[in-house]
């Protein structure tokens, strides 16, 4: 059976029974014989393919036009300023690194941003870039008309 996700979405009480009667009847259908594994989780939406593609192709393109620092270097200077860094040790040398990236959590699971957290970080480094003077477009012109 191909692994799909349920959602629940926000909704009145009456149809978040009738949805539970609906999902309860699926998974008597379940093979018994099998174990199964269910993980509840709030629904979130993941950023897109177009907001990373937007940080990597517009912003730090742009920033390391401007500074002459890699996209990957900027993208670490970025992530420390934004969430914060851990210090480690590696071969008795000190380190830091970001607290967490754009794709893992503080414990290093996988665990992307958001949509709206996406946005908010991409609005992070426009503004960071301003504060030394170099203007990021947005990707989209309707980017701050509707959601991301």
């Amino acid at each position: 059976m191909k692994e799909r996700p349920i959602i629940m979405p926000a909704e009145s009480p009456e149809r978040r029974a009738e949805r539970i009667k609906r999902i309860a009847a699926f998974l008597t259908r379940l093979p018994a014989d099998k174990a199964w594994e269910l993980i509840p989780r709030p629904f979130k939406r993941k950023k897109t393919d177009r907001q990373n593609n937007a940080m990597w192709g517009v912003a730090y393109k742009t920033l390391s036009d401007f500074t002459g620092h890699s996209e990957p270097e900027l993208h670490e200077i970025m992530l420390k300023l934004y969430f914060g860094e851990v210090e480690y040790e590696a071969f008795g040398v000190r380190q830091t690194k970001p607290r967490r990236t754009t794709t893992t959590n503080e414990q290093g699971e996988r665990d992307d941003l958001s949509r709206e957290k996406m946005a908010d970080f991409f609005s992070f480094i426009q503004m960071k870039a301003a504060e030394i003077g170099c203007f990021i477009d947005d990707p989209n012109p309707m980017l701050r008309t509707r959601a991301a």
